[in-house]
């Protein structure tokens, strides 16, 4: 793909286009790092950087007007077993990572990221997307859900395991997997903005906007949070139920908007579906 600029929102342009070389590969780990304040045992290496790009993954940067990378986001390719929601093995990509530094976050070059590694796989050939989010992180799950249009349907209490991100706080790493079906009719129309007829609500789970402040001052409250919506979340997807929308009351709280998907899953991956 062709490089493309954008405009953040304090004017200045970036551009994004794949990583090149060894040394922007080296950037987005010195960028995680700086991000994530990982150590050693969790920091994602430079050549897995290289090898996902050979492979057929992404690594996307967002580079200002001096060639300084701001931001990126890798993913994987991956294929989906021939069974049940699908007739045949299909391929698709997780998206590993998805960074920005603090001065650029506000400014819409994450959700860039995204519909560029968008349109890439679309131009490949692949139509689904998936990756894992934070449930306790407000403005992310906004971006995935309501300005992305994904859905989750699983949740998977400490994915990784003992995180050393200082941003997790000691936290178990539960996570939601989002599914991105990237030319459905629900995505298509949110992108564009087109009118689109969401499926009835049956259920909210919320996130108290204070959460955050918890992880830093008081991490046994935000744990409790964390262990009730967990149960909420599984006991939801066990009765097949779907977050399919997301959105921030007046007083900044995350509310989860989960209803029963029709079909409830999808056969293929195809535009149309969900």
């Amino acid at each position: 793909m062709n490089s493309e600029t954008i405009l953040a929102a304090d004017g200045v342009p970036i551009t994004l286009r794949p990583c090149q070389g060894l040394d922007e590969c080296g950037a987005c780990v010195d960028l995680q790092i700086q991000i994530w304040g990982y150590n050693d045992g969790d920091v994602i290496p430079r050549r897995l950087f290289v090898v996902a790009q050979r492979i057929g993954g992404q690594v996307i940067g967002a580079f200002d007007p001096e060639s300084r990378l701001i931001g990126f986001a890798m993913s994987l390719p991956g294929v989906k077993s021939a069974k049940a929601p699908l007739r045949s093995p299909t391929p698709y990509l997780h998206s590993h990572m998805l960074a920005v530094l603090p001065r650029y976050r506000n400014a819409g070059v994450g959700r860039r990221l995204k519909l560029y590694q968008r349109q890439e796989a679309l131009q490949r050939g692949i139509s689904l997307m998936e990756w894992t989010f934070d449930p306790l992180e407000i403005k992310n799950a906004f971006l995935n859900i309501h300005r992305l249009g994904v859905i989750v349907r699983s949740y998977t209490p400490d994915f990784y395991g003992v995180s050393s991100s200082r941003l997790q706080a000691g936290l178990p790493t539960d996570r939601l997997h989002a599914e991105w079906w990237m030319e459905s009719e629900r995505v298509t129309a949110i992108l564009s903005g087109s009118p689109y007829s969401p499926p009835e609500i049956q259920e909210t789970i919320v996130v108290p906007s204070a959460v955050s402040e918890w992880k830093a001052s008081s991490v046994s409250r935000a744990l409790g949070v964390q262990s009730e919506n967990r149960d909420r979340f599984l006991s939801a997807f066990a009765r097949g139920l779907a977050v399919t929308g997301f959105r921030v009351d007046s007083e900044g709280n995350g509310i989860f908007e989960l209803a029963r998907l029709q079909p409830p899953q999808p056969e293929q991956p195809h535009p149309g579906v969900l």
